[in-house]
């Protein structure tokens, strides 16, 4: 697994061995302010801590002050704040661990704004069951057989097809969010198509 710049949002702290092997192999760990404590809790420390700091601590803010980057631009949110941050130190391979759980309307919003994150950087969202990756053009991708693949357009007019998956999509149009959802992959790989718009996919972590 490759080391990258990792991301941990404000969500649930990762369980899954995968998310966690994403922590434990990163070059750099930012965190939203709200994320620190259960960083240190899992025995890691923050490259950077980035947002508006209205969860971090004042023992923890004097202790990390030498990494700490405030925003307080109140239009997004911190993790937004933290893809922003590394954009500008040019650290463009991202992934995003703990951005899921705790309420539901932030677990959608935090998944959703990974096709505008994609526009500038190449990143993905690692949970604790499985993987989302944005696409703003037709890709292809690496599997495994039997693997549980569910597709989202963020365009309901965007047509899409596929291969290699066990319920294929012919221009279809997916209007709302299940329709593409609880797919199969057929072998060691399948392929989306479509012209306009933005997919995300999102791979179920094999049993």
């Amino acid at each position: 697994m490759l080391s990258k710049t990792i991301i941990v949002a404000d969500g649930d702290f990762p369980k899954h061995e995968i998310p966690l092997q994403y922590l434990r192999n990163a070059v750099r760990i930012v965190c939203c302010d709200g994320s620190v404590e259960k960083l240190l809790a899992a025995g890691m420390k923050p490259y950077a801590i980035v947002g508006d700091m209205d969860s971090l601590n004042a023992k923890l803010a004097s202790e990390f002050a030498d990494r700490i980057y405030v925003d307080k631009n109140q239009e997004t949110n911190d993790l937004t704040k933290a893809v922003l941050w590394c954009r500008q130190m040019n650290f463009n391979d991202l992934v995003i661990v703990g951005a899921t759980g705790k309420r539901e309307d932030h677990t959608l919003g935090n998944i959703s704004l990974l096709v505008d994150y994609a526009e500038h950087v190449k990143v993905i969202m690692v949970t604790d069951t499985g993987t989302f990756f944005p696409f703003l053009k037709s890709c292809k991708l690496p599997s495994l057989p039997g693997q549980q693949i569910s597709l989202f357009s963020i365009n309901p007019e965007t047509e899409i097809s596929s291969t290699g998956l066990k319920y294929p999509l012919n221009h279809n149009k997916l209007k709302n969010w299940w329709v593409a959802t609880l797919n199969e992959s057929l072998g060691n790989s399948f392929s989306i198509e479509f012209s306009k718009g933005a997919i995300l996919v999102y791979m179920k972590f094999p049993e």
